[in-house]
């Protein structure tokens, strides 16, 4: 539920509550007055002794009312009987209240405690509001300081005269009321402030906790500790800022892992370019200070000395190269022109290639294709043949077993396809295996230039794939060869790749 959501309720129900549970009371205490069913709830508020009184009192002042009523309808005769009137007049005493009858426009009868003059007064203001008879109204007026309701009776007698009965009961519900007031008031107070109170609490707390547990949570990321989880289980406003704040506090984690990572890469990486450049300098330099010396006195040693310069030199030549073209692929700055090729076709003239290569005679060069049919894939050429050269290279160099093979092996999907290159060397120790892409990584234990390799090879291989959107991968046993992966995307995967690109960003 939303943080805005939440307010609109709490204000509703600070409105609604209150009102509902002020109504509710007040047809509570109107209950209790009017019903004697209702006395049970006289128990829950308080054995009030007015209250009860006053009940019982508006209980009999109803019954005589509506005797009253019916005798004028069905007796109408009786209220011409003095003895009538006189014995009812005194059974009503202590009811509180009274009668009076009006014959012709005079008033022929009023209860003793009433003042006539008085009365006569009142009822001719009620004559002057109710000029038709025929139905039964009540009014209140004041007689002697005492407020009465009365209620209007029409009378038919047998000679078709007319006359008219009020009946005037003391006013109880105005005495009931403002016994009650004071307590419905302090209880709609009382109701009023725990609601608002509470659901102000409760709204606070929910937006305190979660502030609190922000504030702690980012003075843990201004220590340094980008560890500390913010946990805010929610479904609000708060929860999606929860939820921002743990991922940019993940990705300032791997951000900050990843410049460890490269500040450790790049002090390893002037380690070793210093450790593969020593190496054929300090050969370059011995050749040279043994032939100033005189060492090689023989046009032979001379040209032994020569020769192992020249085979230094373009090691260290070709160290750099390869050091110059990974760190343009690294730093994302050697452009690519990617067109539809071939992929078999390009496999196909590569391996013939290689067979004609007379450096390569005691080698064979095969190519094994699940598809009979071109193979198309987005890549640049240069750079695939760049892949494919280090990648038989490498195996070159390590395959010392008596009979040499280096297979080409094609599969393909609809979005992307797959180029396998196995050699039948020695193979690759498995605790080295998930390394050998690594820059600078050899697979021997000792790091030496016998066979010239630069460390470089797989590492740029890796680069320029991952250029091309696709992945590359290893697999080697012992004594029997090793396999290096590679996939190449599809025209059809190329552009799903560019699309999901774009909408990324």
């Amino acid at each position: 539920m939303s943080i805005r959501l939440k307010l609109l309720l709490s204000y509703l129900a600070m409105i609604i509550v209150p009102a509902i549970i002020f109504i509710l009371t007040v047809v509570i205490i109107l209950s209790l007055i009017m019903k004697d069913k209702m006395n049970p709830l006289i128990r829950i508020i308080g054995d009030f002794e007015s209250v009860r009184e006053a009940q019982e009192m508006m209980q009999k002042q109803e019954e005589w009312t509506s005797g009253l009523a019916f005798f004028s309808k069905h007796e109408p005769e009786r209220f011409r009987d003095a003895s009538f009137l006189k014995k009812t007049d005194q059974e009503l005493d202590g009811s509180e209240t009274g009668l009076a009858v009006e014959i012709d426009g005079s008033l022929t009868f009023a209860s003793s405690f009433l003042n006539e003059g008085e009365l006569e007064h009142k009822l001719k203001t009620i004559e002057k509001k109710r000029p038709v008879y025929g139905y039964i109204e009540a009014d209140h007026f004041d007689i002697g300081g005492v407020d009465y309701m009365v209620t209007v009776h029409e009378l038919t007698f047998a000679d078709n005269s007319k006359g008219i009965l009020y009946v005037l009961a003391e006013d109880r519900v105005s005495e009931m009321l403002m016994i009650s007031f004071p307590f419905i008031i302090l209880f709609v107070l009382l109701v009023v402030g725990l609601t608002n109170g509470g659901l102000t609490y409760l709204m606070s707390r929910s937006f305190i906790k979660p502030l609190y547990a922000l504030k702690r949570a980012a003075q843990q990321i201004k220590e340094g500790n980008l560890d500390y989880n913010l946990k805010l289980v929610r479904k609000d406003e708060f929860g999606q800022l929860s939820d921002a704040f743990e991922e940019m506090r993940v990705r300032l984690k791997d951000s900050i892992g990843i410049q460890l990572q490269f500040e450790e890469n790049r002090k390893e990486l002037i380690s070793n370019i210093s450790h593969d450049l020593k190496t054929p300098i300090a050969a370059i330099t011995a050749c040279a200070e043994g032939m100033k010396d005189g060492i090689a006195d023989s046009p032979e040693m001379q040209l032994k000395y020569i020769d192992m310069i020249h085979k230094k030199a373009s090691h260290m030549n070709r160290l750099i190269d390869e050091l110059f073209l990974f760190s343009k692929l690294d730093l994302k700055r050697l452009p690519f022109y990617f067109e539809q090729t071939d992929i078999r076709g390009f496999l196909n003239n590569y391996v013939e290639e290689l067979r004609l290569h007379p450096q390569y005679s005691e080698i064979r060069f095969l190519l094994v294709s699940d598809c009979n049919e071109p193979v198309y894939v987005m890549a640049d050429r240069e750079k695939l043949g760049r892949v494919i050269a280090n990648i038989v290279d490498n195996s070159i160099k390590h395959m010392d077993t008596i009979e040499k093979i280096i297979q080409f092996e094609l599969s393909g999907s609809r979005e992307e396809a797959t180029v396998s290159i196995r050699d039948s060397g020695r193979g690759i120790n498995a605790d080295a295996l998930p390394y050998i892409f690594d820059r600078f990584y050899r697979a021997e234990s000792a790091r030496n230039t016998d066979t010239g390799g630069t460390g470089l090879g797989l590492a740029i291989v890796k680069q320029i794939i991952e250029e091309h959107g696709g992945r590359t991968w290893a697999e080697s046993t012992l004594g029997e060869g090793t396999a290096i992966s590679f996939t190449l995307l599809t025209p059809e995967g190329h552009k799903g790749e560019r699309h999901e690109k774009n909408t990324n960003h």
